[in-house]
């Protein structure tokens, strides 16, 4: 028996359209049986629940998405995918709606998420790997979180998981390149 897909041609709008594109998750399959909520480990603590995201996507609510907290508290488990009778990939969404969100200026100050990729994404391109000390040093400088978590540094240090020298992989102009590539959709 082959699996049949329903999509939802009425409702949507740009948001959908443009999601779909950028994507390859197709929103409009959606139809709201919330499976996708009610598995989502993290759907209790965002604004959002994964149903309600893709509704405000069907009702081309722009603002409301792209400024949901939910969007960066989603850990792309693909618990949701799973669950879902139609395969709607909310992960692969909520991936178009964060980069969405940040070249749209949207993304809430308070998020840490955007400052944590930046972080991170910088560490990788500069020593081609992750120096887990300038990296967190750099994370709590931008976000002011000083004192979240430093409990744990001293533990972390004496099992030489925080190293003082970080290493450096070979390779850069070949990291610069496909930095570049990236940023460019791919494209050479």
């Amino acid at each position: 028996m082959n699996p049949v897909t329903l999509e939802i041609q009425e409702i949507g709008g740009s948001l959908a359209c443009e999601i779909k594109t950028l994507s390859g998750a197709s929103p409009m399959s959606c139809y709201q049986c919330t499976k996708c909520s009610s598995g989502c480990p993290v759907a209790g603590r965002g604004d959002l629940k994964p149903h309600e995201l893709v509704r405000l996507v069907h009702m081309n609510q722009r603002h409301a998405v792209l400024t949901s907290r939910f969007i960066w508290e989603c850990t792309s488990c693909h618990t949701c995918v799973t669950r879902c009778p139609q395969k709607v990939d909310i992960a692969a969404m909520n991936d178009t709606l964060r980069a969405l969100s940040l070249s749209e200026g949207l993304a809430a100050a308070d998020i840490a998420a955007p400052v944590f990729n930046e972080v991170f994404l910088r560490s990788v391109r500069k020593r081609g790997r992750v120096h887990e000390l300038g990296l967190m040093a750099a994370f709590k400088l931008r976000t002011r979180r000083f004192l979240e978590d430093l409990d744990k540094a001293p533990m972390m240090l004496k099992k030489g998981k925080l190293p003082l020298r970080g290493a450096r992989v070979g390779g850069r102009s070949e990291r610069e390149k496909l930095f570049r590539r990236a940023a460019h959709g791919g494209e050479p």
